[in-house]
């Protein structure tokens, strides 16, 4: 039994968490209750650092206006904290978080009958201070009373980006066009497990926001459903050709949709229907400074855009989702990271996250394969560490992410997952690497250059039982259902990157009918920014409660 924290005495209590005045916390990994609370502060707490036996997050306001969003006020972030904490939080911590969840919602959005869109305040100080910030005074109109001003109806998007820059993000109550009516039902036989009706009725009851699901646990069918509810005109927006044909693959095995009612729009056709699924890549197409297929769907009237992969948005769609605020938009996504530190743009313009389920818990319910997590460290030459120590500190991570001492490790890895029987992705960075394994190793290779017809056909072999080993690049990191896939070794990645480490492990989290373990592998460069690099990508997976254990390359060659 955990004590809580008004415990009489000055005896240290024994909770798995500290937590310090700097919001920082750090969760004891070995401790017995260590999982249920990283289970408890997941909901408002970002994973930092995960070595060995202490993880560190972090709370921000990001995280606690997600949180808010999703139900979670004060009271409960600061029961969580004191219930697992080993020692007394820091009053001042308590209070800024109190503070910090009260900024979220006294700015709120809404439609008026006479005025259009308006700004509400339910605190006139903070009205008065946001209409004089230079980012937010263009964005609106005439002052209405002395809590409400205009808005012009356009800039609806770029004032929630304004509003959450300046630390008092507004709630959204506008309300959406319906869009033109579409009729779209799911299929008879298909059967929604209890967390994704719950996704699709958190998302229906808000009409925008971002649904978080492990790679594996059925993203497309929330989006589906909620298709199904909204019952109108869809844009899907996608990664690329090959999601853009598996998503139109789902639509006619699992809704009343026909093949005349769906369109593709991407680089190879361009058929405006119904539902139009369209790629990031096309969308984002510039001429002439111009987005001219950004604007060809932004013309249509839409009563739902769905967003696959949403972390990876482009700035230019972006741009166009801050132009069709009045619509309803849902994120499909594993992970809310962008490396690139834009999910305050997610949070303003998509929607706050509406629903996250934890992978372990997925996993524990028996919707994705357990996994274990494995990093194989190999020692380079002499030859090997003496070209990696000359080489320009931006060639390093290339140098040795791609030393040739990684291939036999690789090739023992494979021949003991063939051994088994396990379909094998051997997935890299770098093209020459990949061609090389290629070569050793005898197996097609996959990379952006492959024509997509090419790719459907590996990945069709693959899926088939005919193709037991594919090796791959980064394009196969989303959006690619490979079911059958139990084994996944990676030889090298992009730098730090936790939502690439995340996608990868997610390409073989698809349960395995007789419920083996999925396996995956990381061979890492010893004593190089390789090993450094893959600790940074181990992160996110470390705050899913995913262990890596570590392995000596060398006793795989034993």
């Amino acid at each position: 039994m955990v004590l809580s924290n008004d415990s009489p005495g000055d005896e240290p209590l024994p909770g798995p968490l500290i937590v310090q005045s700097d919001q920082t916390l750090l969760l004891e990994v070995d401790h017995v209750a260590a999982e249920a609370c990283r289970a408890a502060i997941a909901a408002f707490a970002e994973l930092e650092r995960a070595p060995e036996h202490v993880h560190t997050y972090r709370i921000t306001p990001l995280g606690l206006w997600n949180a808010r969003a999703a139900g979670i006020g004060a009271a409960q972030v600061t029961a969580a904290l004191r219930q697992w904490s080993r020692y007394p939080v820091p009053d001042a911590l308590l209070v800024g978080i109190e503070e910090v969840i009260g900024r979220y919602g006294r700015l709120v959005l809404e439609t008026d009958v006479r005025h259009g869109l308006v700004l509400v305040a339910s605190d006139r100080a903070v009205l008065e201070e946001v209409v004089r910030a230079k980012s937010v005074a263009p964005l609106l109109g005439p002052r209405i009373d002395a809590d409400t001003v205009a808005v012009y109806r356009g800039e609806r998007g770029r004032l929630k980006q304004a509003l959450v820059a300046l630390g008092w993000p507004a709630e959204d109550r506008a309300g959406y066009v319906d869009g033109a009516a579409h009729p779209i039902t799911l299929a008879g036989a298909v059967e929604l497990r209890p967390y994704q009706r719950q996704a699709i009725t958190a998302f229906a009851a808000a009409g925008n926001g971002v649904v978080v699901l492990p790679c594996g646990a059925g993203k497309t069918l929330v989006g589906l459903g909620a298709m199904a509810q909204a019952g109108a005109r869809t844009l899907v927006l996608v990664t690329n050709t090959v999601a853009a044909r598996q998503w139109r693959a789902e639509l006619l095995a699992r809704t009343s949709l026909t093949a005349d009612e769906l369109g593709e729009y991407s680089g190879e056709t361009k058929h405006v229907r119904p539902v139009t699924i369209a790629t990031y890549q096309i969308v984002t197409t510039r001429r002439g400074g111009l987005y001219p297929h950004l604007d060809v769907l932004s013309a249509e009237d839409w009563g739902l855009v769905v967003y696959d992969e949403v972390h990876l948005l482009p700035a230019p769609v972006f741009r166009m989702t801050a132009d069709i605020q009045s619509r309803r938009r849902l994120g499909l996504t594993a992970t809310l990271v962008r490396e690139d530190g834009r999910e305050g743009d997610v949070f303003s313009l998509i929607g706050p996250k509406r629903y996250d389920a934890p992978w372990r818990d997925i996993e524990a319910q028996g919707w994705i394969a357990p996994a274990s997590c494995t990093e194989v460290r190999v020692t380079l030459t002499d030859e090997e560490r003496m070209t990696y120590a000359l080489a320009e500190p931006e060639e390093r991570y290339r140098v040795g992410s791609t030393a040739r001492s990684k291939m036999a490790v690789v090739a023992a890895l494979c021949r003991d997952a063939l051994e088994a029987g396990e379909p094998t992705l051997v997935i890299g960075q770098y093209i020459d690497q990949l061609e090389d394994l290629a070569r050793r190793l005898d197996a097609p290779v996959l990379t952006g250059k492959t024509p997509v017809r090419e790719r459907q056909r590996l990945f069709a072999a693959f899926r088939s039982g005919e193709l037991r080993l594919l090796v791959v690049s980064k394009v196969a990191n989303f959006s690619v259902d490979l079911p059958e896939a139990s084994v996944a070794i990676q030889v090298s990645g992009t730098f730090g990157s936790r939502q690439e480490e995340a996608q990868r492990l997610g390409r073989i989290l698809r349960p395995k009918a007789d419920g083996r373990q999925a396996q995956f592998f990381s061979v890492v460069a010893r004593d190089t920014n390789d090993q450094e690099f893959a600790q940074r990508r181990q992160r996110f997976l470390a705050e899913q409660g995913y262990a890596y254990r570590i392995v000596d390359g060398e006793t795989l060659l034993a």
